[in-house]
């Protein structure tokens, strides 16, 4: 079955692309639109297309979360031809620009070990970079709606961007929010995002609708639920490099898991060894 968008707010639709749980979030306004990432491939990327124009003949503005190839390797399919803005954190406009062989090969042996049948398209796709950058903070006019692009500083990524549409209430939050799985912490800063998801959460109200990267939309309970374990985790991280506990040791009782913990407290050892 092909994915296609479902309204989650008023002309805030979300499409769920189902091998990765990829969220795609489309904003539509008057004679304009908002495309928040376009997943791995060109094939998914033309699919994307047809299920964004089965909603809208507006044409679209792109926004990418982070670079990670299952929200940003579509770029080129969804913005090139004809040429669409496509904003992004100024760190992943660089990498985009400067290093898509290397963006494309860690993105290949990834997918490769874990879903083979994504592979053969990925090594394919041509990738685009983001054509504007926002360092911390940029508004964007989707016909007529004001639309808040905000970068909550370091968490999942050093680049990550959410999306605000505060007349429809919505916050999409990329992968600093994780649904159907815990969160990656591969290229993440485990010591600071709780901090950047205080900083999405003052962009919450009980009613909002908040989008995660990955798996249903959640409110704003959830999302504090999980900076409450992301803080708990990035605490331990702290005592644990403090008191000289082994990494593999600490992940035993750690939030989200020991597989998952492990990574991250590397990650956090790492950072502190570092300062």
């Amino acid at each position: 079955m092909t994915p296609r968008f479902v309204e989650v707010a008023d002309r805030v639709y979300v499409l769920t692309e189902p091998l990765l749980d990829v969220n795609v979030t489309l904003v539509v306004g008057d004679g304009a639109a908002l495309l928040v990432d376009t997943l791995s491939t060109a094939g998914q990327a033309a699919e994307l297309a047809a299920a964004a124009r089965a909603v809208t003949a507006a044409p679209w503005t792109i926004v990418n979360t982070h670079h990670h190839f299952d929200h940003c390797f579509g770029n080129a399919v969804l913005a090139a031809d004809p040429p669409r803005p496509v904003h992004a954190h100024e760190r992943v406009t660089a990498a985009l620009r400067d290093h898509p062989d290397r963006l494309r090969r860690e993105a290949y042996a990834e997918v490769v070990a874990h879903w083979p049948a994504l592979a053969p398209g990925l090594a394919a796709t041509a990738l685009l970079a983001p054509t504007h950058s926002v360092r911390t903070e940029a508004v964007l006019d989707v016909g007529g709606r004001r639309v808040l692009l905000r970068h909550p500083g370091p968490g999942h990524t050093d680049g990550d961007l959410v999306v605000h549409v505060p007349d429809a209430d919505v916050l999409v939050a990329g992968d600093l929010v994780e649904q159907s799985g815990p969160p990656d912490f591969s290229d993440a800063h485990p010591l600071s995002w709780p901090d950047a998801v205080a900083d999405l959460l003052r962009l919450t109200t009980p009613a909002t609708v908040v989008v995660p990267g990955h798996g249903r939309p959640v409110d704003a309970g959830f999302v504090r639920a999980q900076h409450a374990r992301l803080a708990e985790l990035a605490a331990l991280i702290r005592a644990g490099h403090r008191d000289g506990v082994a990494p593999d040791r600490l992940a035993a009782d750690a939030p989200f898991g020991p597989r998952t913990a492990r990574t991250a407290i590397r990650r956090g050892y790492a950072e502190l060894d570092a300062t």
